[in-house]
């Protein structure tokens, strides 16, 4: 992860866009690659960022383009803290602090 002026940045890739011209689909791209579709699948979807592999992977598959033209940077997304909470969890809490609103009460009225 690069960072300039403080910003964190990222790296992305082109080849995705690059591929549909060159390669029939994924698999063929992860195969001129010599990596796994796995790893080509992660990597669009955001789930795994860009290693070193990838990168060599990338300019064997596109031996044509400069890693400029495969390659860019781009500020981190921030991450937001996860708001949803499942009816589950709600139960949880909301049994957790009864006992404890019991143990509470039975403590107050002993002492």
């Amino acid at each position: 992860m690069a960072v300039q002026g403080g910003n964190k940045l990222v790296i992305k890739t082109r080849i995705f866009e690059l591929c549909i011209r060159k390669y029939r689909n994924l698999a063929e791209l992860a195969q001129a690659m010599e990596v796994s579709v796995s790893q080509i699948y992660r990597v669009r979807q955001g789930q795994r960022s860009i290693n070193q592999k990838f990168i060599i992977g990338a300019k064997k598959a596109f031996p044509e383009y400069k890693l400029d033209e495969l390659f860019y940077f781009e500020p981190e997304p921030s991450v937001e803290p996860l708001v949803s909470v499942s009816g589950r969890y709600r139960h949880i809490v909301k049994q957790w602090n009864r006992s404890n609103l019991v143990t509470d009460i039975a403590a107050t009225r002993s002492g």
